[in-house]
């Protein structure tokens, strides 16, 4: 079959993938801290390359290689809330997840309290009279600064934010040292939940970011509903170009097929 049949059909499958990339975009518009994401293409090989061992695989036109993280600053929105955190310029929150130890970045700073009650068992007096009235256990109630789903932030000291008084140390003003970090590679870093990023090995180790916190904000998706669906469109023309190039081949292999 003519190479223009692989070449249409490996482009609808293409641009079926680009245009989820654009949907997925519009569907966050409104989502504080939600980073866009642009695709990127790349041309497949046209013809075979003979190795040492092996010959490497080959293919016609081009396809989706990945869809890089567009990290361009955006707008802020007011909220007033004392828990509400935006980030001016470079950097992101880190969050930790208690349970698997596994850190996760974000830029969506809309945090809240959570509180961990622990029970202390008082130590045995082997010396005490029988008879004697034992100890009550002692109540501790830790109060940490999270995302809301069971993450804790952290701090400028790289631990978990821990708050003494929930009721006065909270406060528009009030400075709770939340930390804020940036890698040097932001290339290929795996994206969790909406607005979360967890960095691979690429990406090197946190550091110290030179963004600045505002409180009582949150940074806005910087998604350009326009921009989006421009390309929505354009996504859509494509693939019907490229069906319409599958349909002709066919036609085309059909008449010379029918030749007697």
């Amino acid at each position: 079959m003519d190479v223009s049949f692989y070449t249409a059909a490996v482009g609808a499958h293409q641009q079926q993938r680009r245009l989820d990339v654009h949907a997925n975009n519009i569907a966050n518009v409104n989502n504080y801290g939600f980073r866009a994401r642009r695709p990127d293409f790349q041309t497949l090989m046209t013809g075979g390359v003979r190795g040492i061992d092996e010959t490497l695989q080959r293919g016609v036109g081009s396809r989706l290689e990945a869809d890089q993280v567009d990290l361009s600053p955006s707008g802020f929105w007011g909220t007033e809330r004392p828990l509400d955190y935006g980030i001016e310029g470079n950097g992101f929150f880190a969050l930790l997840n208690p349970t698997t130890g596994e850190y996760t970045y974000t830029r969506e700073g809309s945090f809240a309290l959570s509180n961990v009650v622990e029970t202390i068992e008082p130590e045995i007096d082997e010396d005490a009279e029988e008879g004697a009235e034992a100890p009550e256990p002692e109540i501790v109630t830790t109060w940490y600064l999270s995302d809301g789903n069971g993450r804790y932030v952290i701090g400028t000291d790289g631990r978990p934010i821990t708050v003494a008084d929930p009721v006065n140390d909270v406060g528009l003003g009030k400075d709770l040292s939340i930390g804020l970090f940036d890698f040097v590679n932001h290339d290929g870093m795996q994206s969790e939940g909406l607005s979360g990023f967890i960095p691979q090995d690429k990406n090197g180790a946190p550091a110290p970011a030179d963004g600045r916190i505002v409180q009582g904000y949150l940074e806005v998706s910087n998604v350009d509903y326009a921009y989006e669906l421009a390309k929505v469109i354009e996504s859509q023309r494509s693939f019907q170009y490229m069906l319409r190039m599958v349909q002709t081949s066919d036609e085309i292999t059909t008449t010379v097929n029918g030749l007697r």
